[in-house]
């Protein structure tokens, strides 16, 4: 019976050797907090300035592949009514 009661014993103290579910979710809530703080967050100006450059890539982005879409459409009916007929 000693040996079990030993046995118990050492899975008890497994058990603590790590912290709790709440502990280890309290100490990653404690650290985020600690390196936002570190963060240089982008004034009203620069979110502005990149939010309009971004919306110009697309616009770009977005012609540039309505024209491939277009170009590509026509090229394919040429080819396919030059077999037809």
């Amino acid at each position: 019976m000693a040996e079990n009661e030993k046995a118990v014993q050492a899975k008890k103290e497994k058990k603590t050797d790590k912290p709790g579910f709440f502990t280890r979710m309290g100490k990653w809530f404690r650290d985020m907090k600690s390196e936002l703080k570190k963060v240089q967050w982008p004034t009203r100006k620069q979110t502005i300035n990149n939010t309009l450059i971004v919306i110009a890539c697309v616009v770009v982005v977005g012609v540039f592949i309505a024209l491939f879409d277009f170009v590509a459409g026509e090229a394919i009916g040429l080819l396919i009514g030059a077999f037809k007929g």
